[in-house]
């Protein structure tokens, strides 16, 4: 009896893409078990969850040791890419244009029968790339919002105090609608549909580039995908970005601390203020009539 043959497979994330995602992960996963309940704190489920986890001091420091955490990810992720872009001279496939609103629509056609052909896609199908940009769009609404929850002072002193529960609002309405997306189009795309191992194991099955993306594997297959690199300007590009990259980076992480150490709380913050009680020498009998 014959074997069958090899799973061919081809190579998609290399390890430092991998270790990104699982930041996100780790850092995202963290973030919504902890705000979520606070959003939702008088209902009995949160009540719950945030005692389960240790009392609502605990969730809170948590919650803000994930936001450093998907901070810091965010950070390396644009270093990465900067590197990829001005180093590497990767191409810009992430970059959504007209051809994923016809590949939508052609999608779209096919689910409902209309169409008999799905669409033949590159490296990034238009799905990915609605994701990915909705993960930054997401990242900066939840960062400054952040910062403006974590020192309302600060924000106070620059923005009327209206800003803070506005921004109360944006944090909690972007954290669910975050959430929901997961649980839905990412889960159902990413794992019930068809589990894509490759953010794990950093290869994706032939069947997967034929679905999502034909026409990354068509050049493949022809030999157009590989572009070499010349290594003496690779290594005149590198001297020049290190060092630039070095310092944006310090800058962004000064920025980081200032953005955790600015101010406490808002109550902690406040000068310790000196109140004089008035309390009777001694006590006046009340006249009984």
């Amino acid at each position: 009896m014959s074997s069958p043959p090899p799973r061919k497979e081809y190579y998609r994330f290399d390890r430092f893409q991998r270790v990104e995602h699982l930041l996100l992960i780790v850092s995202f996963t963290t973030l919504a078990v902890t705000g979520l309940p606070q959003m939702y704190s008088l209902q009995p489920w949160a009540s719950f969850l945030i005692l389960g986890m240790g009392g609502i001091e605990f969730v809170r420091v948590l919650h803000r040791l994930a936001a450093v955490v998907l901070i810091l990810g965010s950070i390396l992720h644009f270093v990465a890419l900067a590197y990829r872009l001005l180093v590497r001279r990767v191409a810009l496939t992430l970059l959504p244009g007209w051809q994923d609103l016809r590949d939508g629509l052609q999608a779209l056609g096919h689910n409902l029968g209309l169409v008999r052909q799905p669409p033949r896609m590159g490296r990034y199908n238009f799905g990915e790339k609605v994701e990915y940009w909705a993960v930054i769009w997401g990242t900066v609404v939840m960062v400054l919002t952040g910062f403006m929850l974590w020192n309302p002072i600060a924000t106070t002193s620059l923005l009327p105090g209206a800003f803070i529960p506005a921004a109360k609002a944006a944090h909690g309405g972007e954290a669910l609608l975050a959430v929901l997306s997961i649980l839905t189009w990412h889960f159902y795309n990413v794992h019930v549909k068809r589990f894509n191992r490759s953010m794990f194991t950093g290869y994706i099955s032939h069947a997967e580039m034929e679905e999502e993306h034909a026409l990354e594997l068509e050049a493949i297959e022809q030999g157009r995908a590989e572009r070499g690199t010349d290594a003496a300007a690779l290594r005149r590009r590198q001297r020049i970005f290190v060092p630039v990259a070095a310092a944006i980076t310090g800058l962004l992480l000064v920025g980081l601390y200032f953005f955790v150490t600015y101010e406490q709380t808002a109550i902690a913050t406040v000068p310790r203020q000196q109140v004089e009680v008035f309390v009777p020498a001694t006590p006046v009998a009340e006249e009984v009539h």
